[in-house]
């Protein structure tokens, strides 16, 4: 179960839910709404340090009513109410509106915030929010044609430290898969350039722990270093698909044998051997870590492991599991991931109901966009491997679902959750469009085309992409999850 439903030191959290908020609203308090997660050093140190100051304590006890959300466990609601990152510490009206907030507090800030905003409210109950929250289905924009949003997207590049973005510094897998693509596709120099010196920097530099193995999760400057040390499995399973796919193409080996140095480490640290599966993520240690060799790590405990399985991270880890199998012909690897794609679906899946998002003994968050595509995909590629239909079927019930109840058949696209929720509170019943995520959709749409001989599937597909073209020229580098699925129907 998520560390942060295990809290000891006072605080009387309460999960997410329509009696938390008819609560405070019955009780004329405001919500003190915490979004942590498991593997966030910043969150466990506000836990050691804010959240047991007994002061702090008596006065969230007595003047708010304080609701406790793991990020992880719901995306949804960490996408609309973060504030900046996690810790987020956000005060919310019982309608769940955003009055105030920040992300880490120390005690004495918090101390005073807290008294602060309890005086406030008592003497404006009524009053509407403060912040300025941004629509989030996302401004319309003009959309640009291929060709200009591919070369924005490389005006990106860094051309001293390589990599897309500015600082902090967090590694962009899509610009880097769209450069590999281009290259094979041209033989133009410049994209391999992009190719080989992001990987080198990300592979070989502050962001990849040479002793355990595996990414962290992004670097605090623009070369690379000061990361932030906790690793998260999607990430891993991204980026060594990417490693895989690049050392294959360019016939690169140190790309290939970083890639096997990072499935040792998702096997060794975040795999379940005896059931299947992948956990979701690794704490940030920043001593555990600064420790440069293994005789110096194994002297103190290892960062824990968030004992979670994510349907969406391991239906990514599934797909680069088998590629990985395959170049190295490992067999063992190759019914590891078919074993672990049961067992989650086996947890999440519901006839009708799709797949939850997680899974910790009892499968939790229902009607999540991202799951439902991401394990439809990972089903095709089972299918594709071993021909077994059933892996087909699934993969098309996923899809089927996602659109009977997340698809805007007014103006196109997926929302990122389904309508029918009951916990829909405050933002959750604004609508959000998640680019990246719809953009993956459209590619898998296409594959359960081709797969099922269902023309509905392109038809929603194409559609998806139409609605996406005015928003892709502000994304920055993942502009390029646009152009890679545009590529996928072309290439069709």
């Amino acid at each position: 179960m998520s560390s942060l439903r295990v809290l000891s030191n006072g605080v009387m959290w309460q999960p997410w839910s329509g009696a938390a908020f008819a609560r405070a609203r019955d009780e004329r308090k405001p919500v003190l709404l915490a979004l942590a997660t498991a593997w966030c050093g910043s969150c466990h140190e506000m836990d050691r340090t804010s959240y047991a100051d007994p002061d702090i304590i008596a006065l969230i006890n007595d003047r708010f009513v304080a609701v406790r959300v793991d990020a992880d466990d719901r995306p949804d609601i960490s996408e609309r109410y973060s504030l900046g990152g996690w810790p987020t510490t956000a005060f919310l009206t019982p309608a769940g509106e955003i009055l105030t907030g920040g992300t880490f507090v120390p005690p004495d800030r918090l101390r005073a915030i807290l008294l602060r905003v309890a005086e406030a409210y008592s003497s404006q109950p009524d009053r509407k929010t403060e912040a300025d929250h941004h629509p989030l289905t996302g401004d319309t924009g003009t959309p640009v044609s291929d060709h200009d949003l591919t070369t924005r997207i490389f005006a990106g590049f860094d051309q001293h430290h390589a990599g897309f973005g500015g600082e902090p510094r967090f590694p962009f897998p899509s610009p880097i898969r769209l450069a590999l693509e281009l290259f094979i596709e041209s033989q133009d120099a410049s994209f391999e350039r992009i190719v080989v010196s992001s990987l080198d920097r990300m592979g070989w530099g502050g962001l990849y722990d040479s002793v355990d193995g595996g990414f962290f999760r992004y670097a605090s400057t623009r070369d690379w270093r000061q990361p932030h040390v906790e690793k998260l499995l999607e990430l891993n399973a991204v980026l060594t698909r990417l490693y895989l796919d690049a050392g294959e193409k360019l016939q690169i080996a140190r790309f290939t044998e970083r890639a096997a140095d990072t499935i040792r480490y998702i096997q060794t640290w975040l795999a379940d051997p005896v059931d299947g599966g992948w956990f979701g993520s690794q704490r940030a240690d920043e001593a555990y870590y600064a420790a440069e060799t293994p005789e110096a790590r194994r002297s103190m405990p290892a960062p824990p492991v968030a004992r979670s399985l994510y349907a969406d991270s391991n239906a990514a880890m599934v797909s680069t599991a088998l590629t990985a199998a395959r170049v190295f012909n490992d067999d063992g690897l190759r019914d590891f991931a078919v074993k672990s794609l049961e067992r989650v679906l086996i947890a999440c899946y519901r006839p009708g109901g799709g797949v939850a998002h997680g899974y910790d003994g009892q499968p939790k968050t229902r009607g999540l966009l991202a799951d439902q595509f991401a394990m439809a995909d990972a089903c095709l590629d089972v299918f594709d491997l071993t021909g077994n239909v059933v892996y087909e079927m699934m993969a098309e019930e996923l899809g089927h679902y996602a659109v009977r109840m997340m698809w805007d058949d007014q103006n196109g696209g997926f929302f990122d959750r389904s309508r029918d929720d009951e916990s829909s509170i405050g933002l959750l019943n604004q609508p959000l469009k998640p680019f990246v995520t719809n953009c993956e959709a459209s590619r898998t749409l296409r594959r359960l085309a081709a797969a099922s001989g269902e023309s509905e599937f392109a038809r929603v597909a194409g559609r998806t992409m139409d609605a996406m073209a005015a928003l892709a020229p502000d994304q920055g580098p993942l502009a390029a999850h646009y152009v890679l699925a545009m590529r996928a129907v072309t290439a069709r």
